[in-house]
């Protein structure tokens, strides 16, 4: 069966349509995610998303060629650790249609076997049902919980500590 959603390294020219669909995307996003909102805050975002500790994915949905979310990757540490913080959002009028979830799974498996990464975490605040959903689907486990762990939107939130390592990922 073909991916309804294809995946690739954020660029330059993505900028206008991702600035806009997160600008239209607020009500989605918030609290959770508060993604790039304007020229300036795009090109701080790929800035760091240099290639190699950090990795920011623009999933495209196959049909239609329109942004249905972004997938990043960061803090990636190679040698003894071979691990990175994974975190994603959709975006309104994509979402609700497991289009990030098969976004998402490209991520993981692109890490597992391009990058040779052994595990990913992905740390979702408690109240965020659809997150959490994703993750198990998709097979991570719950590994623990960390009170005000980061800070989003200006206020220390909790978060659960999901993981999946490469050898329980089924693709």
């Amino acid at each position: 069966m073909a991916s309804r959603v294809t995946i690739r390294p954020v660029r330059i020219e993505d900028a206008d349509e991702l600035i806009a669909a997160n600008l239209a995307s607020i009500a989605l996003h918030e609290p959770w995610v508060y993604p790039c909102r304007d020229r300036i805050g795009f090109m701080a975002y790929l800035a760091r998303c240099d290639g190699d500790r950090s990795i920011g994915f623009i999933a495209r949905e196959t049909s239609s060629g329109r942004i249905a979310g972004v997938v990043n990757l960061s803090e990636i540490v190679h040698g003894f650790f071979q691990s990175a913080y994974m975190g994603y959002y959709g975006v309104v009028g994509m979402n609700g249609r497991g289009l990030m979830s098969e976004a998402v799974g490209l991520v993981v498996t692109h890490a597992f076997t391009e990058l040779g990464l052994h595990r990913l975490e992905a740390n979702i605040q408690p109240g965020n049902k659809p997150s959490r959903t994703l993750v198990q689907r998709l097979g991570f486990r719950q590994e623990g919980f960390s009170p005000r762990y980061l800070k989003i939107g200006g206020i220390w939130r909790d978060h659960e500590r999901w993981a999946i390592l490469a050898e329980d990922w089924s693709g």
